[in-house]
């Protein structure tokens, strides 16, 4: 049998990354497409960066014959509406275009498109319901597929719904008992890549997977606080927060989507969490003969090292980290222009400033520290704001000691204090990414 070129779209995420690494230690030639890889992502030069959702018919057609692509493996997807995020264009509209290309392409192209568990009756988010429409838009095209509909995955590496569970398994807190004792059968990311690969060998006319659809995940049932409780804090003495505590989270979660951030508890999350991960492996297992590894399983394979625990304990602290430098840098900015100008100009007085400097000085600095606070609040500014803020502290206190040294013995040390908070901005630019 020839090599196969298998071409994954989204291979920057949690799925995609690691079934584009996988697939190629098994022999396959994999082309790995994302709109941003980090710098250890590019580990090949069939990893490329593209535009995906930009791309439109043709393109694509052009992308399957450059490549001479024999299976495309589509794992894209965005949890909830917000800017740069569009659930309708990546879920419905993207597939639409990418079936297209692919019957127009004149190659024998396999589909293998990842999805959600569940039932068409039970949906309620848009993030559900056009999973859902893409389903059936790819039933409809009478194109060789595979859906492929994982339970809650379990990687090596973290992110989003993933992540949150093992910070919460870090912490000595637990959701609601109605929300821990939700059904949620987990399937190991190997598993998945194990069954794409054997997709990719089976030849294009075997009637067998001509049109499949399967539940990836364990057989036996396990609940939300199994899943927890499996990352190693079973017996730990734990707090069960209050619902209305959740559903505070998930609105300040939508919050943060609209400045930018794609925190994993949003109202999207929550309702899908609600609804919980269950669905019947036993054709998918039939099939392939595959047998999926339990949780249990899964876990002991990769046991926590300190990166792990030091993730774990600082992914929810992420949030509150940046959240406190903008309302820090906000307020103050906020409070020396408009609650204490007088004070906050008479500093300068007092040391003796030109009169005609005080107003623009105290003016400038308040409405630059603002701006930082805002740059902050911004994922796409944020390291900018931080940046702008370590240097604006670090002049605050080279201005200081030039100028007002006696502001460093003040009895309530605020110059002092600017020292630590150069320290935080500095571990939250180092935090800032996500994957």
């Amino acid at each position: 049998m020839t090599q196969r070129t298998v071409f994954v779209l989204g291979a920057s995420g949690l799925i995609g990354r690691f079934v584009t690494d996988d697939l190629r230690v098994r022999g396959f030639r994999v082309v790995g497409i994302a709109r941003s890889l980090s710098p250890a992502q590019k580990m090949s030069a069939l990893d490329i960066e593209q535009p995906i959702l930009s791309l439109d018919v043709a393109a694509l057609m052009r992308l399957f014959r450059e490549h001479a692509v024999d299976v495309v493996v589509n794992c894209l997807g965005v949890l909830q509406d917000g800017p740069g995020s569009d659930t309708s264009a990546v879920h419905r509209d993207f597939v639409a275009r990418l079936l297209q290309a692919i019957a127009d392409s004149g190659r024998a192209i396999r589909l293998v498109h990842i999805s959600i568990p569940g039932t068409a009756e039970a949906d309620r988010t848009a993030f559900a319901t056009t999973k859902r429409e893409a389903e059936r838009l790819i039933a409809a095209s009478g194109i060789p597929h595979a859906v492929l509909r994982p339970g809650f995955v379990v990687a090596p590496s973290a992110y989003g719904g993933s992540a949150m569970l093992r910070a919460l398994a870090a912490f000595p807190l637990d959701l609601p008992q109605k929300e821990m004792s939700t059904p949620f059968q987990s399937v190991a990311v190997e598993d998945i890549s194990a069954t794409i690969a054997w997709l990719a060998a089976r030849d294009i006319d075997d009637a067998s997977v001509k049109a499949v659809t399967w539940d990836l995940m364990q057989a036996e049932p396990v609940t939300m606080a199994g899943v927890i409780h499996a990352f190693g804090t079973a017996g730990w003495p734990r707090l069960a927060m209050p619902s209305f505590m959740l559903d505070l989270g998930a609105k300040i979660g939508d919050l943060a989507n609209y400045l930018g951030w794609m925190p994993p508890m949003r109202s999207t999350a929550i309702a899908e969490l609600r609804r919980g991960v269950t669905g019947d492996p036993s054709a998918w297992i039939a099939a392939t003969g595959i047998a999926p590894k339990t949780l249990t399983e899964t876990i002991g394979r990769h046991p926590a090292t300190i990166q792990d625990k030091w993730f774990a304990r600082l992914f929810l602290i992420k949030a509150l980290i940046f959240a406190s430098l903008a309302a820090f840098w906000l307020v103050s900015g906020f409070i020396a222009l408009f609650i204490s100008y007088h004070a906050a100009a008479g500093i300068l007085s007092v040391h003796n400033f030109p009169p005609a400097l005080v107003d623009p000085i105290t003016i400038g600095t308040s409405l630059m520290d603002m701006s930082i606070g805002a740059l902050i609040a911004f994922r796409r500014t944020a390291a900018i704001g931080l940046v702008a803020g370590i240097v604006a502290s670090l002049g605050y206190m080279v201005g200081a000691g030039i100028l007002t040294p006696d502001l460093w013995i003040e009895p309530l040390g605020a110059l002092v204090k600017t020292g630590p908070a150069i320290v935080l901005m500095l571990v939250a630019l180092l935090m800032l990414d996500n994957r």
